[in-house]
């Protein structure tokens, strides 16, 4: 078989991913016919590229649908441990390949697309990221629900289902400027809404006391809709669930407003109440303390707990095991991790529901609850760790405020105990902070709730027990553990780089040098050192660094213009949060010293600057295979621990980088000659710190 010259390299990539079985291919062309006609219903003479593209995803999620559902159906009858990871967060990207890649389906249709006279990588364009995340976060929930389903775990991711993703980025002269992510703009061809499920939520009102304990009362009701999506493993039929919530109002109006006659005004009530699944908070690793953002954490751990408990009191032996009826055994059946603290709200809701409603003592609910719960710490920044406002909790969470209250207090007689006449570690331990502002430290929570704390690298973890949380782990030294984090090599090297070789890796440079010459009209040179940064904007991660070095780079060649200098591309990309104005003038000094050095002619190709707009999921794909030089230059001590470090190693780029976050471990299983080190340790950051 022959195949048009321009094909050439696509051909190349589909003999390495395995050559597609014939019927297969046949049966694919079959349903995409079949999707074209009658899910989207159009012809081959009015159809766009997006029909397309959505036939063909419809086509591939035929394929998990049998799996999906039996994968299902096995948990139910064998009654494993279940896996709950609760984040605010899901940093997904595009399905379409990824879903294709872990069926093994990817060649067939790769093939069909040609016999259909398609290109596959263009309909793969079209897709829109699911942008759900800032940032490390966000990915690491998406990669361990990759993780998890090719380990064939019984697990759930539980989020929201934002309307608007994270924002799109444009530069327009050199500054940041925010368009909204309409992300769901032409639907979402992977996602399955169970209005079946819906579960109401409820905010605001006041505490009772009666004879059987407290009661909740006169609050507001919202409901929580359920929307799944799938998550294949890789190789194995396994297909778990992340289920997204969706905020919608109750059905009844308001008849006050009916009465008088003010029909719109209630309608807009409805609206309002919507707005808490409307859109992702931008911000990275800055704590903003908003109803709002408080009304979200909420919202998905109480809409989740409902769903965990139905879960496992309706499981095949839960309805008529009297064990289980009591929650005796809730622990060994159930795990619920939160991704950093934003759903610590789970540890004051589960006391809740087991309390109030179920009617265990407090003792017992307590033990299950911390049983059960674990918690993962993303962050030592200061201004990121969450403390909200005792005022804002006293409105909007009576029964929770009191609940962290009887927790605190128990825990403060607990420290007393074990560290008599220390009054000023009392003080310092206590999750109600009084100096200031009444708040709750979220973090700390989180810590006295959960029988496990991980940081995400051993740096980290190390920071976290001498440090941030130090009288915490000589509390409770057994609960503190690290877990550095991970990706997966799936998204991150089978799917955006098949086949590593010399031949490939030229291959994805000249690429990349298209994109950029199409997309910012800059002429690079694919021979030239790909030098690359991305990552969201932060001082802490020292774009800035970066950007006096270009200067250098710019000064010395200028200087001397005939100096031996090897070429050198220097691409940095990333989103400053809305309200980070040094973020966005970093940002901005960045592409003013970017106009000057490319339009140089002296330098000519020799130094190159790009600001890659827009840094997400899908275009990470396409610049990490490219690299050469990947930089993590973070402070040391600032960054938890990078997942980015990791995605340019296993694609053959080398690191510069400081002694930070998980660099450090990479260092240790590549050896210190394969990784460029420079700048202070943890320990010499400090000393300087002392001298102020």
């Amino acid at each position: 078989m022959s195949f048009p010259a321009s094909d050439h390299d696509k051909r190349k990539q589909i003999s390495i991913r395995g050559i597609a079985p014939v019927e297969n291919v046949a049966d694919i062309k079959k349903a995409f016919n079949r999707h074209l006609h009658y899910t989207i219903v159009k012809d081959r003479n009015v159809a766009t590229p997006r029909d397309y593209f959505l036939a063909l995803a419809n086509t591939v999620r035929d394929h998990l649908v049998g799996r999906w559902i039996r994968t299902q159906q096995h948990y139910y009858e064998k009654d494993p441990k279940r896996v709950y990871y609760l984040s605010l967060e899901f940093y997904m990207g595009r399905s379409l390949s990824n879903t294709m890649v872990n069926l093994g389906i990817q060649s067939s249709c790769d093939e069909a697309m040609y016999q259909l006279g398609l290109d596959i990588e263009e309909l793969e364009e079209i897709e829109e990221d699911a942008g759900l995340g800032n940032g490390g976060l966000g990915r690491l929930a998406a990669c361990f629900l990759d993780s998890m389903a090719t380990l064939g775990l019984a697990a759930y991711g539980y989020g929201i289902r934002y309307d608007y993703g994270i924002f799109a980025q444009r530069i327009d002269n050199g500054w940041q400027v925010e368009d909204p992510d309409e992300w769901l703009r032409y639907g979402n061809p992977w996602e399955k809404a169970r209005p079946e499920y819906v579960l109401p939520i409820n905010f605001y009102g006041r505490v009772v006391k009666t004879e059987s304990g407290s009661k909740w009362v006169d609050t507001q009701v919202i409901f929580a809709m359920p929307y799944d999506s799938p998550v294949p493993g890789y190789g194995n039929n396994t297909v778990n669930t992340m289920r997204l919530w969706s905020a919608k109002a109750p059905n009844s109006f308001n008849l006050k407003f009916f009465n008088n006659g003010e029909y719109i005004e209630a309608v807009c009530q409805r609206n309002y109440a919507e707005n808490i699944s409307r859109v992702l908070y931008p911000n990275d690793n800055v704590f903003e303390g908003k109803e709002l953002r408080l009304k979200q954490e909420y919202f998905l751990v109480a809409a989740t707990l409902q769903d965990i408990v139905r879960r496992f009191k309706s499981s095949k032996f839960g309805s008529r095991d009297p064990v289980r009826r009591s929650f005796e055994t809730f622990p060994d059946k159930v795990a619920i991790q939160l991704n950093d603290t934003h759903p610590s709200l789970a540890i004051p809701e589960l006391m809740r529901m087991l309390v109030d409603i179920e009617g265990l003592p407090w003792e017992k609910a307590w033990e299950i609850t911390v049983k059960t719960c674990a918690y993962t710490n993303h962050t030592v920044l200061p201004e990121a760790l969450e403390r909200w406002p005792v005022s804002l909790l006293e409105n909007l969470l009576p029964r929770h405020l009191e609940i962290i209250y009887y927790i605190n207090h128990l825990f403060l007689q607990e420290v007393n105990k074990k560290f008599p006449n220390d009054p000023g570690r009392m003080g310092r331990m206590s999750l109600v902070e009084e100096f200031g502002e009444k708040r709750i430290n979220m973090a700390y929570l989180a810590i006295v709730g959960s029988h496990a704390v991980n940081g995400v690298a051993a740096i980290h973890s190390n920071i976290i027990k001498s440090d941030t949380f130090k009288d915490f782990y000589e509390m409770y030294p057994d609960r503190f553990q690290n877990k550095t984090n991970g990706i997966t090599p799936r998204r991150w090297l089978l799917l955006c780089n098949p086949g590593l070789s010399d031949v490939i890796a030229e291959e994805n440079k000249m690429k990349l040098a298209a994109f950029i010459q199409q997309t910012y009209n800059i002429s690079v040179n694919s021979a030239s050192m790909f030098d690359i940064q991305v990552k969201r904007i932060h001082e802490y991660k020292r774009q800035l660094l970066n950007c006096f070095h270009i200067m250098t780079l710019y000064n010395r060649l200028k200087k001397d213009p005939n100096m031996a200098f090897v070429p050198r591309t220097i691409m940095i990309g990333g989103k400053a949060a809305p309200g980070y104005h040094v973020a966005k003038l970093i940002i901005k000094l960045i592409t003013s010293v970017g106009k000057v050095v490319n339009n140089d002619p002296i330098v000519g190709d020799r130094l190159k600057v790009v600001y890659l707009e827009n840094y997400r999921v899908s275009l990470a794909e396409k610049i990490i295979p490219a690299a050469d030089l990947s930089e993590q230059i973070s402070t040391a001590g600032t960054e938890a621990s990078g997942t980015g470090n990791m995605k340019f190693m296993l694609n053959g780029a080398l690191t510069i980088g400081t002694l930070d976050g998980a660099n450090v471990e990479m260092r240790e299983e590549m050896g210190p000659e394969n990784i460029f080190i420079f700048g202070m340790t943890v320990e010499e950051v400090e000393e300087l710190k002392k001298t102020g």
